[in-house]
């Protein structure tokens, strides 16, 4: 089994994410920026959970292959991120700040909180009824658990509800987004890299 996915090239860079809606949505930024990261031998990699980055670290960071590092993660998970970094030699008593220097950054409060913030509830709601699953949000909206809230997060819950729906819509908020106003996690990692 190769080491690097189809190739065992060695990547120049690695972006470590959580998990795959967060891979396929970084991959339709740089594509839509016309990147191509196969040819820039740049690996986004999801990491099964924000517990896995040090390992993750210790096998590409400094100590390991020393190839570029750099990281998306969720406000819950950012304290998992900076103890990877301090444990793999990257500082110590790290600040957001001195994590995003080292390229890692945090998503208020996760991915499609980002995205939603940035296309606006309205837009993801048509989106969603252009996918075919206004119907299913419906019925979401009318559990007494959510009946009420804000449509924000609502719209985060059923994004987050159902199999495979969080990595359907990732790439679709993605490509929904307006070039100028890209969450600026996304925007940040993908130019650190």
């Amino acid at each position: 089994m190769p080491l690097f996915g189809s190739s065992d090239v060695r990547p120049r860079a690695v972006v470590f994410v959580e998990g795959v809606s967060d891979q396929f949505a970084l991959e339709a930024l740089a594509q839509r920026r016309g990147r191509d990261l196969d040819a820039e031998s740049i690996a986004i990699m999801p990491i099964g959970g924000s517990k896995n980055i040090g390992s993750f670290l210790d096998r590409f960071g400094p100590h390991g292959f020393d190839v570029t590092v750099a990281g998306l993660c969720d406000s819950a998970e950012e304290a998992d991120f900076q103890r990877g970094l301090e444990r793999a030699g990257l500082g110590s008593d790290l600040t957001r700040a001195d994590m995003e220097r080292l390229g890692f950054y945090v998503c208020v409060a996760d991915l499609e909180d980002e995205l939603i913030r940035c296309l606006g509830a309205a837009a993801v709601e048509r989106l969603v009824e252009d996918q075919g699953d206004l119907g299913r949000f419906r019925t979401l909206q009318k559990e007494p658990a959510w009946l009420g809230r804000p449509l924000e997060d609502q719209l985060r819950r059923f994004m987050g509800s159902g199999g495979g729906r969080k990595i359907r819509y990732a790439r679709l908020l993605v490509d929904a987004l307006d070039p100028t106003k890209v969450p600026r996690p996304l925007d940040r990692v993908l130019a650190h890299v």
